[in-house]
C-alpha cells in the first residue's frame, strides 16, 4: 500500500501552494494550517508533509511555532523540512513535535554535517530531500542550482545509511499534470531498496494509483487536494479499500 501524505505548506503561518517553486506565483488556501490538519486526520491520514516555505527562503526555520500547533492539535506523524540548517534548527523543530526532518540543501552543501544528524538520529527519523530539476539536485527552496546529479547524490547517501527520500520533480510541483513516475520507477530500478516518496504533479487519485502500481512507497500531494481534485472522500476511500 502507497503511503498518502498531504503537504502542508506554510508562509507567514499560512496554508499555500507555490507553482514549481516560485515565490512569485503563490496561492493562499487557509489562514489555518491548523484546522487544515484537523479536517485530514478526521479523514484517517496519518501523515503529514509540513513544509516551511520562509524558512526554506531564509535559510533558517521561521514557521516553528506552526508545527508546534499542528503537532499540539493533532496525532498526525510530521515531517518537517525547510530552512533546517544548524543544530539549533533541528532541535528546534524536534522540540515543537515533528518526528521526521527532512534535509535537502544541507546534505548538498554541508554534508558532514547531515551525515552526523543521520548518526544521531538514525535514517527513520532523517529524511533525504531530493529536489530535481532537469537531472540536478536544486538547493534553498529551489532558488539556486547545484553542481549535484541526482542518481549520483542518491548512490551517495544510500551508501551513508539514508533509507528515505523524498524526491520532487520541481518542474512539476503545483501544476497538476502528474507525477514523474517515468522518474521514479528509474530511481527504483537502480535502488530497489529505497523508501521513496514521490512530490509534485499529482493531479488526482489515478495519479496516486499509478504510483502505486509502479511500487513507489510514498507520495505527496497538496494542489490537488485544496483544489478539489483530490477530495478526503477519496481519500477515505482509498485507505479503506487498501487495507489489508
Amino acid at each position: 500500500m502507497i503511503e498518502l501524505i498531504p503537504a502542508i505548506d506554510v508562509i507567514e503561518g499560512k496554508c499555500v501552494r507555490l507553482s514549481q517553486g516560485d515565490y512569485d506565483r503563490v496561492k493562499e488556501y487557509s489562514a489555518s494550517p491548523v484546522d487544515v490538519a484537523k479536517e485530514m486526520e478526521d479523514y484517517g491520514i496519518q501523515r503529514l508533509h509540513v513544509v516551511d516555505l520562509d524558512g526554506a527562503k531564509s535559510k533558517h526555520v521561521v514557521n516553528w511555532r506552526t508545527l508546534e500547533q499542528i503537532a499540539t492539535a493533532t496525532q498526525m506523524v510530521i515531517d518537517f523540512g525547510g530552512g533546517v540548517k544548524t543544530d539549533d534548527d533541528l532541535r528546534i523543530v524536534f522540540d515543537c513535535g515533528a518526528q521526521m526532518v527532512t534535509g535537502g540543501s544541507i546534505a548538498v552543501k554541508e554534508p558532514d554535517t547531515f551525515q552526523r544528524w543521520l548518526q544521531k538520529y538514525g535514517s527513520e527519523r532523517i529524511i533525504l530531500g531530493a529536489d530535481v530539476k532537469d537531472g540536478q539536485i536544486a538547493v534553498n527552496g529551489w532558488q539556486e542550482d547545484s553542481d549535484s546529479e541526482l542518481m549520483s547524490f542518491l548512490k551517495y547517501y544510500i551508501k551513508q545509511g539514508v533509507q528515505k527520500v523524498i524526491c520532487t520533480e520541481i518542474s512539476r510541483d503545483g501544476m497538476l499534470q502528474g507525477p514523474a513516475t517515468f522518474l521514479y520507477k528509474e530511481i527504483l530500478a537502480q535502488f530497489p531498496q529505497l523508501y521513496l516518496i514521490a512530490s509534485g504533479g499529482v493531479s488526482s487519485m489515478k495519479d496516486i494509483e499509478a504510483l502505486a502500481e509502479a511500487k513507489v512507497p510514498g507520495v505527496i500531494f497538496g494542489k490537488a487536494l485544496y483544489e478539489g481534485r483530490i477530495t478526503f472522500k477519496d481519500i477515505e476511500s482509498f485507505l479503506l479499500n487498501s487495507k489489508p
